[in-house]
């Protein structure tokens, strides 16, 4: 992971050299579908296609999707079944160490019937690759805006190296990849005092739960010396199974940044795609320089 965030860092400063340069596209994006690729076993040529199809599929997860985004996400589902399925073929035919291979040879040993052993492995590859890519892309974009707009934050970490986890933990908390997410009631319940029937369609404010005054002293305050506990990565049977590699990337890459670009700065504010639960930095345009820009608009400030 270290050495391919210094590899992906390295390539970012040298474009630092001509001007400015898009954050996202050159690391935020390319971290998280590098780390996953590489560990399954995926052809690199197939990461630009596994980052567009994330992209895509996304929206059926998103908050009250429009008919238009739901058949975008219904095309890149099927191009996502296609693409697995004959992963699953491949690596039947010619296991190798990987870990699709791996689980394979588990399932055969806990399910008599291959083929579905092979369709609990499909699955098991396809929620690796969703749950690894947009999300932690987001984190990494997020991450980096929060600490280069917070200039005496940044200047802490450089000399506080041992607090960059928590400063992780902090942009977690703050803006979490993902907003909003629904669940469906299995039986009839209770719910902090409020009657959920069976099969009702509850939406949980994770980043409004986040900041909740009575859990977080002063919570629209970014403070990466936050002692903080928070709901991001969610909790119980539905805890998010990558939360150990997302920290780990949001922890090689701000480690590499602060020793690589002391000087790094938001040239422009950055932009979103139109989305509510699954947040998505599409643009974060940056600058090496000693001096931050001061925002254009209102946003994080700091301390």
């Amino acid at each position: 992971m270290e050495k391919t965030t210094d590899r992906l860092v390295g390539r970012l400063a040298e474009r630092l050299r001509d001007g400015v340069a898009d954050f996202v596209s050159l690391v935020s994006e390319e971290l998280p579908v590098r780390a996953i690729g590489e560990w399954m076993g995926l052809p690199s040529a197939d990461f630009p296609l596994l980052r567009d199809l994330t992209h895509a599929q996304v929206f059926t997860q998103e908050l009250l999707p429009t008919p238009s985004q739901l058949a975008i996400s219904d095309e890149a589902t099927v191009t996502l079944h296609q693409y697995f399925a004959a992963l699953v073929r491949e690596r039947r035919r010619s296991p190798g160490d990987d870990p699709v291979s791996q689980w394979l040879r588990t399932w055969d040993g806990l399910e008599p019937d291959r083929d579905r052993a092979d369709e609990a492995v499909y699955y098991l590859a396809l929620l690796v690759v969703l749950a690894a890519l947009e999300t932690t892309s987001n984190l990494l974009s997020t991450m980096t805006w929060l600490i280069a707009e917070h200039p005496r934050q940044m200047g802490w970490l450089r000399a506080h190296p041992q607090d960059i986890p928590g400063a992780v933990e902090e942009v977690l908390r703050y803006d979490p990849p993902i907003h909003v997410v629904t669940r469906v009631a299995g039986d009839d319940m209770t719910l902090a005092g409020i009657e959920v029937p069976k099969d009702e369609t509850v939406h949980l404010m994770l980043a409004a739960a986040n900041h909740d005054p009575a859990q977080y002293a002063d919570p629209h305050i970014f403070d990466i010396r936050r002692k903080v506990n928070h709901l991001s990565f969610g909790g119980g049977i539905h805890y998010c199974v990558g939360a150990p590699l997302a920290r780990m990337e949001a922890t090689a890459l701000l480690t590499a940044l602060l020793r690589k670009l002391p000087g790094l700065s938001v040239h422009r504010d950055p932009e979103w795609a139109p989305r509510v639960a699954f947040r998505r930095m599409t643009t974060l345009t940056v600058s090496d320089s000693a001096s931050a820009r001061v925002p254009e608009q209102a946003g994080p400030r700091d301390l």
